[in-house]
């Protein structure tokens, strides 16, 4: 049905069905031009922000919590509307009734809530607490009820560490522009449709999906409320660009105001909302200052998402960051990029408001992409540093070309797939297990099983290395039984229903586990096959210390000794975990991932076979250990790039940092370096680089090498 609000946009399959991808390509614009046409902060902008920044430093001077609710439960439509200032807002909406108040969301776990309350110096309602006490489970309770002893073991040792068993899993992308495209009333109407739909047959799969499609229908209908609350009916489509900014963050709005999960990202919505601006800019609808500053507004509304958290949570990520991701650019199927002035004006946020790590602002790259989109990004890489890239032709063959990315690295079709999150393994404690038979470096406890402890004083690579992969075998079973318990209580107690009533019927879930420690590992397994490293044991035999005689390959430098093996331990690892039964048949896959809790996780590990003493932080995700990458950047880059993506399909993370004078002193040699790039990617053949498909080939034949592990 042709809506009014629809006017001036192509026809397709999109009109008939919910497509948002349909209607993207056959409507968006890509745009090759460069810069120019992008405007300033205007002056209510400038308001906006400077209340923003005093907040800010009230917010750090009171501790880092300025308001917490302690009386109302979160929900959709639990609190009234909220504003910085009504008169000069053109995006508006909060998690409470006003700015920097963190929600009260006690369906994770109210133990979870209560602390983070009280550690902050506000006290949850008795009324509240006595309730998800006594008479409503929480999902923490669940999960803690199913939990085996050895899960609770390995839990506390920290070999599975970062398990979101009490607050929310995240990493669940809605497709918000739905709300945008269709309104709530047709949203609804699907989701009827599909109830009606469901086989007659009650198997429980049936009973499950009839259950789940009734909230999902309440959830709607709430969000409708919702935007009543701040005086908007989004019941129908958006009419213009604002509208649609506004509709799309009002659906993902009542997601975060639901739901206390980590990484709960934005999607995929630039190009999206570019169609929209595109036609008001033809229209004389709007000027291209009024459509920037609704984008930095929008943007300036997701740079304040916050959430109730422990000080373990934030001491674990070194912070508070909520990792509200959007994914930028990339390049279509059928071969047409899909950077648009929308791509610009959402980096541009990073001048006119200033730098922030919210939103993950992440270009999905491709030497593909326009020359002077490229050019954008490293002018502002360089001025803000605060871009996140991802490697578009590596995710696009899995995903097609309307993924997007949650949390850091994990990449899904929006509103297509979802992801069970897992935290990560612990692979450099789990070494140690194997050289101990089971036991705890730290605690002294059997965690592990009761395996044959390593009893020489040199440590011989082949003996360790089948001592490693049995230890590997049980923690794999162990991980994936864990999460298993995690999600089928977080479906169970606190069902993510606004997300998935954006989402089809049919989804594809994914079983995203994680590896901690992988450069440890590859230094301490390179260091006792091409050096000699004695243990060093405690009173009772324990090894608790290492010493590294002789030099040894070092993950990090282009060196294939030590970077097989690291690849190899992915590789391994991956095996082992889909050895086993994952909640709803969900695919499993891995991530190289730590963000900042490599430094945590470093402090829960003892001493390792590489010289690292007991309680250093890790290297992050898959970077080499810090100053062993001695080779320069690209070798380090080198190794990073010989990981299987096709054992860790969930992501694998470099964080890179370069000081201006490594690559030049001015401008101009930043542009040289550039123009070299662009010329590698205009057919000069001394610049031949593997395709895509070479290159999976090549990761394919590296995986099928009989190596050391």
């Amino acid at each position: 049905m042709q809506k009014p609000e629809w006017n001036g946009f192509n026809h397709g399959a999109w009109e008939n069905e919910i497509n948002v991808r349909d209607f993207i390509q056959k409507n968006y614009t890509p745009y090759d031009g460069d810069d120019s046409f992008l405007s300033g902060p205007t002056r209510r902008t400038r308001q906006l922000w400077d209340q923003v920044m005093e907040l800010s430093r009230q917010e750090r001077e009171a501790g880092g919590v300025l308001d917490m609710d302690t009386q109302i439960i979160s929900t959709i439509t639990s609190h009234g509307a909220g504003y910085l200032d009504k008169e000069k807002e053109t995006i508006v909406g909060f998690q409470t009734d006003k700015p920097f108040k963190r929600s009260l969301q006690p369906y994770g776990g109210i133990r979870m809530a209560e602390k983070a309350c009280l550690d902050n110096g506000y006290k949850v309602s008795p009324e509240i607490s006595q309730f998800f006490s006594t008479h409503r489970k929480t999902h923490n309770a669940g999960v803690f009820d199913a939990y085996t002893p050895e899960m609770r073991a390995c839990r506390s040792s920290h070999i599975i560490t970062g398990l979101p068993d009490a607050y929310g899993r995240g990493r669940i992308i809605g497709d918000y522009r739905r709300v945008a495209l269709y309104g709530i009333d047709r949203l609804i109407e699907d989701k009827e449709e599909q109830k009606n739909t469901t086989r007659s047959t009650m198997y429980s799969d049936v009973i499950r999906d009839r259950e789940e499609l009734s909230e999902q229908i309440r959830a709607l209908k709430d969000l409708k409320k919702l935007g009543e609350i701040y005086g908007y009916d989004i019941s129908q489509p958006a009419d213009n660009v604002q509208e649609a900014i506004q509709w799309l963050y009002f659906g993902y709005l009542a997601a975060i105001k639901e739901q206390n999960g980590a990484a709960m990202s934005l999607g995929r919505t630039s190009t999206f909302i570019d169609i929209y601006a595109e036609r008001d800019l033809k229209n004389g609808v709007f000027k291209e200052e009024q459509i920037q500053e609704f984008v930095d507004h929008f943007i300036m509304k997701l740079r304040l998402v916050k959430f109730a958290r422990t000080p373990e949570y934030n001491n674990l990520f070194s912070g508070d960051p909520t990792w509200v991701t959007e994914s930028i650019g990339g390049i279509g199927i059928d071969g047409r990029h899909l950077v648009t002035k929308m791509s610009f004006r959402y980096l541009h946020t990073l001048q006119n408001l200033g730098t922030a790590p919210e939103p993950n602002l992440t270009v999905l790259w491709s030497p593909r992409l326009p020359e002077n989109f490229k050019r954008f990004c490293a002018k502002t890489s360089i001025e803000s540093s605060s871009i996140q890239y991802e490697n578009d032709d590596l995710m696009r063959v899995t995903h097609g070309d309307d993924y997007a990315i949650a949390c850091c690295v994990s990449s899904m079709r929006v509103g297509k797939e979802m992801q069970f999150f897992g935290a990560r393994a612990n692979l450099a404690k789990c070494l140690l297990y194997a050289i101990n038979g089971g036991v705890d470096e730290i605690s002294k406890k059997q965690v592990g099983p009761k395996f044959r402890p390593i009893t020489s004083e040199y440590l011989d690579f082949d003996e360790v290395m089948d001592a490693y992969k049995d230890m590997m075998r049980w923690l794999a079973g162990v991980y994936v039984n864990t999460l298993n318990i995690i999600h089928y209580m977080h479906d169970k107690y606190c069902y993510e229903r606004l997300q998935m009533a954006l989402h089809d019927k049919k989804v594809t879930r994914w079983f995203a586990t994680g590896i901690a420690g992988l450069s440890v590992v590859a230094d301490s397994l390179s260091a006792i096959k091409y050096a000699k490293v004695k243990t060093i044991r405690d009173e009772n035999g324990i090894v608790v210390d290492y010493k590294v005689e002789g030099d040894f390959p070092k993950y990090g430098n282009n060196d294939d000794r030590v970077d097989m093996l690291a690849s190899e331990l992915v590789h391994t690892f991956m095996n082992d975990i889909k050895e086993h039964h994952t909640y709803r048949d969900s695919i499993p896959t891995t991530s190289i991932l730590t963000i900042t809790s490599n430094v945590v996780y470093g402090k829960k590990t003892g001493s390792t076979p590489d010289g690292r003493k007991a309680g250093e932080p890790f290297a992050p995700g898959a970077n080499p250990m810090h100053t062993r990458d001695s080779n320069g950047a690209v070798a380090s880059l080198a190794s990073v790039a010989k990981l299987p993506f096709m054992d860790a399909q969930d992501g694998i993370s470099n964080t890179f940092s370069v000081i201006p004078d490594a690559l030049g002193k001015n401008t101009q040699i930043f542009a040289g370096d550039l123009e070299i790039e662009l010329d590698c990617t205009q057919g000069n053949s001394a610049c031949k680089v593997p395709t895509l498909f070479e290159g999976l080939d090549i990761e394919e034949e590296l995986a099928s090498k009989h190596s050391d592990i």
